[in-house]
């Protein structure tokens, strides 16, 4: 069960941000005087900051990064300003290793790529903010394969649910970037609407 700030932090802005209180035990924990906090009715800016803080703590950016990527896809000329926002988010190097269970959080995704264990198209790529695109190819170093942080990998591959936007292939431990995240509002665990409001205020 995790604890100390992050338990703070997921109490305040929903269990959702962090993978490991995604749990019936974690929701046991959480007193009926915090779900009155964190349902009570506050101000346009309170609402605003609570999303763009779900949002930021979900896929584990700073303010900062935040911040621009928000200034970067409102900057663009799109027909759905939302929707890029999540597909930005979404195409992220770190989170589409996430996605494909090569690690079971974003935050060991995220030290994942760091430390040199993945491939984008054949080449070590150790940003994890890189932006894949269309036909890129994700892959685990083959000298990586063998190390005991993917010892279990192959029972974790065959539990994962892949998303639509990504094709994987269980036995090269390698997938291709086949379209475009697409994620209803209904599933998402913010509202994306609030978080521009909150930056054009």
């Amino acid at each position: 069960m995790i604890t100390g700030p992050k338990y703070k932090i997921a109490r305040r802005l929903g269990s959702s941000v962090y993978d490991k209180t995604q749990s019936q035990k974690f929701a046991m924990r959480a007193s009926s005087k915090d779900v009155k906090k964190k349902k009570r009715a506050g101000s346009d800016f309170g609402l605003q900051l609570l999303e763009k803080q779900r949002a930021r703590f979900t896929y584990g950016l700073g303010e900062k990064q935040f911040k621009n990527l928000v200034e970067k896809v409102q900057s663009k000329k799109v027909t759905d300003i939302n929707e890029s926002l999540v597909q930005a988010l979404e195409t992220r190097l770190d989170n589409a290793v996430y996605r494909l269970g090569f690690a079971s959080t974003r935050q060991a995704a995220r030290q994942m790529v760091n430390h040199g264990h993945i491939n984008v198209n054949a080449s070590r790529t150790t940003i994890p903010s890189y932006k894949l695109s269309m036909g890129d190819i994700i892959s685990i170093r083959e000298n990586s394969q063998k190390k005991p942080l993917f010892k279990d990998i192959e029972a974790k591959l065959k539990e994962q649910k892949i998303p639509s936007w990504l094709a994987l292939n269980k036995d090269k431990r390698e997938a291709k970037v086949q379209g475009l995240p697409k994620i209803p509002a209904n599933e998402l665990s913010f509202d994306v609407s609030q978080i521009f409001q909150y930056y054009n205020r």
